[in-house]
């Protein structure tokens, strides 16, 4: 089985690269199921039921997100109802809409995906590690194949994460900060592991956004808005090669795609 993760969608060009690219992509590849976080989809911070659904349509079959998910208050509107958009599984119970899901793929296999956001220079929510634990042993009832979103700023807790995890899930895959690592393994129990997947949208930006206002902000310090970048769209991610039997991965591929000169 493979599984293509697709890293955080930052505005209209990451979404149009998807648009134009994964259909053949996963042709190509014979992708059997999509992640994609997509906390960013929305003018570079949230995302609405408008594009939620437009992500679902252009082949993405699940929806990860992270701290920006509340950043459009239209997402209550849909967030209960979809269950294919997750939330982080370690916000209070209280919180709209779900952090993990178990979707069947077109060739039966059941694919449970847990979204989970980090604590270090982030928000201080529930600890990662025992939710994730806690999600992991009600899922793992129902499959071994399970794919984990770490959304998350430092790297050591992602790595802590990871091996933490270690045979426990078929893959922990770091979100957030936008640049894609060089370090995917397969840690010794054997989960697929890497830092940050990278980002989706323009590749002549600095993480998503124009590129001279964020120079201004940090040469003055004053508040700058920063305009989602356009040019030369990119989609990064990874591809994950599961045992579907025994939940573990065999191989898993950086990717990077460029948009062609032609591509809207």
């Amino acid at each position: 089985m493979k599984i293509l993760v697709i890293g955080d969608i930052v505005g209209e060009p990451g979404r149009n690269i998807i648009r134009d690219f994964l259909p053949s992509l996963k042709e190509e590849e014979k992708i059997d199921f999509v992640i994609a976080n997509g906390e960013n989809a929305a003018h570079g911070s949230g995302i609405t039921p408008k594009i939620t659904q437009e992500l679902l349509a252009y082949g993405v079959d699940v929806i990860t997100t992270g701290d920006h998910i509340w950043k459009r208050k239209e997402v209550l509107q849909i967030i209960d109802r979809e269950p294919r958009l997750l939330r982080p599984a370690n916000y209070p119970l209280s919180a709209p809409g779900k952090g993990s899901v178990i979707v069947t793929t077109t060739n039966n296999v059941k694919v449970g995906v847990i979204n989970l956001v980090g604590r270090i220079f982030m928000e201080p929510l529930e600890c990662p590690f025992r939710i994730g634990e806690e999600e992991i042993k009600r899922i793992s009832e129902s499959t071994k194949n399970i794919i984990v979103d770490v959304h998350a700023e430092a790297t050591s807790e992602k790595l802590a994460l990871g091996y933490f995890l270690d045979g426990k899930v078929s893959a922990v895959i770091g979100t957030h900060t936008h640049v894609q690592t060089a370090d995917e393994k397969i840690l010794p129990k054997g989960t697929a592991y890497i830092t940050d997947i990278g980002m989706t949208g323009s590749a002549n930006s600095i993480l998503g956004r124009e590129v001279e206002p964020i120079i201004k902000r940090f040469l003055t310090g004053l508040p700058t808005h920063f305009d989602v970048a356009k040019e030369n769209p990119i989609l990064s991610g990874v591809i994950l090669e599961i045992n579907p039997e025994t939940g573990q991965t065999t191989k898993i591929q950086r990717i990077a795609y460029q948009s062609r000169p032609n591509s809207s």
